[in-house]
């Protein structure tokens, strides 16, 4: 009996990958943050990148202490107040990453099995999908807020290979950062990195099945050839 469905699937980070966000999760950090007393700049937000908002208030906590007594300044408020900037950009102005509603077109019209596997909280994930355009367009949508441990830990791909029914190994991660990377290879994914221009030839992505140059390059024959 042929399968209802492909025995495999491919799997996508939110930010950078399918949301140009990085822009202004960088300015709600530095803003955010610096409301407390901790002055961030451009080197100390790429830092994080990939990390659970959590994991970011506990970064900067545990390295730059502030007063978390004070009015709105516990580490959970500052996460609040994060996630809270970050939706409202996605329901009022979001930014597609170039190329990324076509790719995950072409790969629906192939009937490829696709999910989302990020960082973001899932409120955050939704809302970025929902102003994109693209909230009915994947299987499964899951975040990393539900696991003891955000990217790199592999949980989260772990996770949402296991909500799909998909072994580890048929599914195909797309990343843009070094952390979401490994996270991806950790849970035994084959990964495809599509990292921002400046990182194409960062060997820190060397490991990675491709590194891509855009989302043009992203379809149904790529994923095919990685799977076979």
């Amino acid at each position: 009996m042929v399968p209802s469905t492909p025995p495999s699937a491919v799997i996508f980070d939110l930010d950078g990958v399918l949301i140009d966000s990085e822009p202004v999760w960088e300015a709600a950090e530095a803003e955010v943050f610096a409301s407390v007393g901790v002055h961030l700049d451009a080197s100390d937000t790429a830092s994080t990148t990939g990390l659970r908002v959590d994991e970011v208030v506990a970064h900067w906590l545990a390295r730059r202490p502030w007063d978390v007594t004070a009015p709105g300044a516990s580490a959970e408020a500052v996460a609040i107040t994060l996630v809270d900037a970050m939706v409202a950009h996605a329901h009022d102005d979001p930014t597609e990453v170039p190329g990324a509603i076509d790719a995950v077109d072409r790969l629906a019209k192939s009937g490829r099995r696709m999910a989302v596997c990020s960082s973001s909280p899932q409120r955050l994930i939704e809302a970025s999908l929902g102003g994109l355009g693209l909230g009915d367009r994947f299987e499964l949508v899951h975040s990393a807020e539900h696991e003891p441990a955000g990217k790199p830990h592999p949980a989260c791909y772990l996770s949402t290979a296991s909500m799909l029914g998909v072994a580890p190994s048929d599914c195909v991660a797309i990343e843009d950062s070094v952390n979401g990377a490994i996270a991806a290879a950790a849970a035994g994914h084959v990964v495809v990195a599509l990292p921002v221009s400046e990182l194409r030839n960062d060997p820190r992505f060397d490991f990675c099945a491709r590194v891509l140059d855009g989302h043009h390059q992203l379809d149904e024959q790529l994923i095919g050839t990685l799977l076979a």
